[in-house]
């Protein structure tokens, strides 16, 4: 019988794997709060039209990289691509939209049909921010401001370059598209078959082609500034302004657009060369029409969501694995005595662990082998004295412990 592998484009997070996966999550929970974002957790599964409605006809996403199939019930639902569309959805169903401003931290797995590569799988994790309901430059700044908290707190902010762009609003956004595409059409036999595509359906994401010759061709397409409405522009100019405040460095590039039709005004990416050509780590931008979609009132948003893989990767090394104490008995009736050593141990926050067989010589090899800071060495003879033997696995240095003092001296 052939041997089971994981799902092609999925992995198992093992050892340094998972302990660098949780480094990150952790990490972006904990400053995440301190900013003032409150954790949700929405369902994985969620109804098809949650991100057909609201992701775009013509996005990536819902054209060819969705997880969707029909429940025995004959309901399409599918696995989240993203987390954004369902934050939105959860506002709406669980009447939060009466309650603005809501600020929401996310961590958890998506899951998308797509080629797989360095840092990237159809199985991956991401962790998100967003503050729904506050149209104020701030909002954009602060939710960027925190991303930057974030990747500072990790120690990889120095490899990351933030990029932004304004999308506009939507007298802006009309005006520039058909600038755009006049262009485009210009220069329509030179681009691939895939920008062709999109100049018929969606030309603002030519701006995004990763193919050379499209890069080349965009190189010299017009921008968006110089079709922005007075309240597109004071609304950019603000986002830069509060950038500032907040102490956060970027560089404008004129040709973010980001992947999803949902957005406007501010979009986003931070950059890195450090992942070869799958730069973007964290990513984002205003919603201001996301909410309206699922059946809720007018509510400006904006958010960011990053790759917990590619932020992972990025880490200079990974957490140290845990350094246990092993309590080491001799004898049966050392061994019964141990279970209330380790238990003891563990309710006072220590890590210790006891091998389930083997003798003194053996268990000591296990508890080197594991990188055990200390063994505790229990026999009648210390079981008589109410006390054990304790080696310092690092220096040897072995001494005489009391039982109950045990945890106070190892907690030290």
């Amino acid at each position: 019988m052939t041997a089971l592998q994981p799902v092609r484009g999925m992995r198992d997070l093992i050892g340094e794997d998972a302990r660098r996966h949780r480094q990150v999550s952790e990490t972006a929970r904990r400053v995440a709060s301190l900013w003032g974002f409150d954790a949700w957790e929405t369902p994985v599964l969620e109804d098809t039209r949650v991100f057909s409605r609201t992701l775009g006809d013509t996005s990536d996403v819902v054209t060819k990289e969705m997880y969707s199939f029909e429940d025995r019930g004959g309901e399409s639902v599918t696995l989240r691509p993203e987390n954004t569309a369902g934050v939105c959805r959860a506002l709406v169903s669980n009447g939060l939209t009466q309650s603005l401003p809501q600020k929401v931290f996310y961590a958890g797995p998506m899951f998308r049909y797509e080629r797989p590569q360095k840092g990237r799988y159809r199985q991956f994790h991401q962790i998100g921010i967003e503050t729904l309901g506050a149209a104020e430059p701030l909002a954009d700044a602060e939710v960027i401001a925190c991303g930057f908290e974030i990747l500072t707190a990790l120690g990889v902010a120095d490899g990351t370059i933030l990029e932004v762009n304004t999308l506009g609003d939507n007298e802006s956004r009309a005006a520039y598209r058909a600038a755009l595409v006049s262009f485009l059409q210009a220069h329509e036999e030179r681009l691939s078959t895939e920008s062709r595509e999109r100049l018929a359906r969606n030309p603002l994401r030519v701006l995004d082609s990763k193919d050379a010759s499209d890069r080349a061709i965009v190189a010299d397409a017009p921008d968006i500034f110089a079709h922005l409405t007075d309240a597109a522009r004071a609304q950019w100019e603000g986002v830069l302004a509060t950038l500032d405040a907040f102490g956060v460095p970027y560089r404008v590039n004129p040709r973010i657009v980001r992947g999803l039709d949902y957005y406007s005004h501010t979009a986003f990416e931070f950059v890195t060369d450090r992942l070869g050509a799958q730069g973007t780590v964290m990513a984002g931008g205003r919603y201001d029409g996301l909410v309206e979609e699922m059946g809720g009132p007018p509510t400006p948003s904006v958010g960011w969501a990053a790759g917990i893989e590619r932020l992972a990767m990025l880490l200079a090394e990974a957490p140290p694995a845990p350094s246990p104490i092993v309590v080491i008995p001799v004898g049966e009736v050392a061994e019964r005595a141990a279970i209330g050593v380790l238990t003891s141990l563990r309710r006072a926050g220590l890590r210790a662990e006891m091998a389930f067989r083997g003798n003194l010589k053996r268990r000591m090899e296990r508890a080197n082998k594991q990188g055990a800071r200390a063994a505790i060495i229990l026999g009648e003879a210390e079981l008589a004295a109410g006390e054990a033997q304790v080696k310092d696995l690092a220096t040897g240095a072995q001494e005489a412990v009391p039982l109950a003092a045990l945890a106070a001296k190892l907690g030290e």
